[in-house]
């Protein structure tokens, strides 16, 4: 009587993590530099906030959406005075100069720049998107991008009806320098429902779909001058890592695999110049450059 064999089956390689292949071609730092860049951006302008009240230097009083640089320069988020107008409430002079200060910058370098350089949710949800990606999470489904742009007008709705900022009553960026500050298990509950869903309901969803602020810095970005373009898409070796980081996979095609005579240039707001395509790219695909450098080779 013979007997068969099972041969076992060698067990499934785990799928290598994007930038990988540009670490080891390029090095750790530049497959990583945009987001320790990043990373150092983020908490060095949380910490500004956080010097007055925690060790009492006072370069930056008041929060993102309403601040003072060392008594001198007044800077607004543009959502806000939104709301506040919608209130039909005149605001101060100095509110008003902070948000044209706002405006102009993010309308240079991109209106999403805040989303990935300066708001603090940012790192958040990235780290959710990491988790997934550790996890080897693939269910969820998120949102339609519209959604965000529907929640902008109703906010905004909302504040004309009631006559308050009501935005800033569920903000989770204000509410995350509250639970840094004093704690609190709203502030941070808050915190921790934005982590969650973008980890197990909708990837990339908080910042990608939902968030009404990104809206309204999408608009104002619209046509910045700073954006990233694929000018080297001819050493695409199609590894796909830079649509698996990007926070907006769905602004790539076009740029990188675009009929001949297609801009190269990723020209819509919704880009966030977060830089990570440059880093994960082992070929260099990727540039920082203006909308009008239409180069491609």
């Amino acid at each position: 009587m013979s007997t068969s064999a099972t041969t076992p089956r060698a067990p499934a390689r785990a799928q290598p993590l994007p930038g990988a292949e540009a670490v080891r071609d390029k090095g750790w730092w530049q497959a990583h530099r945009f987001l320790v860049l990043r990373r150092m951006s983020q908490l060095g302008i949380l910490g500004l906030f956080l010097l007055g009240p925690l060790a009492g230097v006072w370069i930056v009083k008041g929060n993102l959406s309403s601040s003072l640089t060392l008594g001198v320069l007044p800077l607004t988020d543009p959502f806000l005075l939104a709301q506040v107008l919608a209130t039909r409430h005149w605001p101060e002079t100095s509110a008003l100069l902070g948000a044209a200060l706002v405006l102009g910058f993010y309308a240079l370098v991109g209106g999403r720049v805040f989303c990935a350089w300066v708001c603090p949710v940012n790192m958040v949800t990235d780290g959710a998107s990491w988790l997934r990606r550790r996890l080897g999470l693939a269910t969820g489904r998120a949102p339609r991008r519209t959604l965000r742009v529907w929640l902008l007008g109703a906010v905004l709705l909302a504040s004309a009806a009631t006559g308050m900022a009501v935005w800033e009553w569920v903000n989770p960026v204000s509410l995350l320098h509250r639970a840094v500050l004093f704690g609190g298990l709203t502030a941070w509950g808050v915190v921790a429902a934005v982590f969650a869903f973008d980890l197990l309901v909708a990837p990339r969803g908080w910042c990608g779909h939902v968030c009404p602020m990104g809206a309204a810095y999408q608009l104002v970005g619209a046509k910045s001058l700073l954006r990233v373009s694929a000018r080297h898409s001819s050493r695409c070796n199609d590894c796909a890592d830079c649509y698996a980081i990007c926070p907006e996979p769905h602004i790539l095609p076009i740029p990188l695999k675009g009929k001949q005579g297609a801009s190269p240039v990723i020209d819509t707001g919704a880009c966030t110049n977060c830089g990570r395509c440059l880093d994960v790219c082992s070929k260099n695909v990727f540039v920082f450059t203006h909308r009008f450098d239409t180069r491609r080779d």
